[in-house]
């Protein structure tokens, strides 16, 4: 028995949460992987896998063997990235998945310096709003707004980004301009985002002086998808909460207004996402390494400031 292999193999069943997801992120057969932790069980003389038909779950003594296997395996890894970064330029494939919105308008205008820097690393950009599996989905990493969830994935943090509230100038002229988050109960109509990984729609947040307020109310669009989200305001089908880096060559150009400006909710953070146990490629380190330079400035340098609400009476409502 190869000992280092089996190991590797019976974490990738824990971490991937059955033997064929396993299989597949290791590409070999099926029956490789299982007579890898077969014959592992067989040395250590414990059962670390309880399999049925339908799931596979780590025995008491299987979760002990994955947190001290998982130790060993990071330390070689490490081991192998120290010589392989002291021999040239990183190379190879980088799997990445990011937001739609986050790809467009963030990451892919900053690409061309990564590539000029490292021409010798072939990238797959996976564009979508959905949840991936890194292990299953074979993505190395992941760039996602939010906090973090999950304790066995490594985060490093890359910025926060505006979060505003807006809608076109027709629109407004329509429907009224709300001066107060309540106010959006009273007639308007949301273009609400709704999230790919529950269906629900995310709540309008806003937050002034300290004082936070949700705003739940039925929407007329629900969207799934950041840039879709976005062309539904645009095309003037109602009120949305969006990131201001997504909306800002609307909000110059005229067609969009921002609204609820002393009222804008925190900063949403931006995080890129590896596994723990997964082996930090030297080339996945230096993706990150560019991206925690580069990426916070631009995620930040569309924020546009917040304004004084005006004097006056309230907007006309209809």
């Amino acid at each position: 028995m190869d000992q280092l292999l089996a190991m590797r193999a019976f974490a990738r069943v824990v971490e991937a949460g059955g033997f064929t997801r396993a299989a597949d992120s290791l590409d070999v057969p099926l029956a490789t992987v299982s007579k890898l932790v077969r014959e592992l069980e067989a040395h250590l003389g414990v059962r670390l896998l309880q399999r049925t038909t339908r799931r596979v779950t780590v025995t008491p003594e299987g979760e002990d063997y994955y947190a001290r296997s998982t130790r060993i395996l990071r330390d070689l890894e490490d081991i192998d990235a120290s010589f392989n970064l002291a021999r040239g330029k990183p190379r190879g494939h980088l799997r990445i998945d990011v937001g739609g919105s986050t790809a467009r308008d963030v990451l892919i205008p900053l690409l061309p310096d990564f590539v000029a820097r490292f021409p010798d690393i072939r990238i797959d950009l996976g564009v979508s709003d959905r949840s991936v599996d890194l292990i299953s989905d074979k993505v190395d990493c992941v760039i996602r707004g939010g906090p973090l969830e999950s304790s066995s994935l490594v985060g490093r943090r890359l910025g926060e980004a505006a979060l505003i509230t807006c809608a076109t100038p027709g629109y407004l002229k329509q429907y009224g301009t709300p001066a107060y988050p309540d106010e959006l109960k009273n007639g308007h109509r949301l273009v609400s985002y709704v999230s790919s990984q529950n269906g629900r729609a995310v709540p309008f947040r806003f937050e002034r002086n300290g004082e936070k307020t949700e705003i739940k109310v039925e929407h007329r669009v629900g969207v799934n998808e950041s840039n879709a989200h976005l062309a539904a305001c645009v095309a003037g089908l109602g009120i949305v909460q969006t990131f201001a880096y997504a909306a800002a060559p609307s909000l110059r150009e005229g067609s969009l207004v921002e609204i609820l400006e002393r009222w804008r909710p925190a900063p949403y953070p931006f995080h890129v996402v590896y596994p723990q146990s997964r082996h930090v490629t030297h080339r996945l380190r230096v993706f990150v390494d560019w991206l925690l330079e580069v990426f916070p400035a631009r995620l930040s340098e569309a924020q546009p400031p917040a304004t004084p609400a005006s004097s006056g009476t309230r907007p006309r409502r209809r």
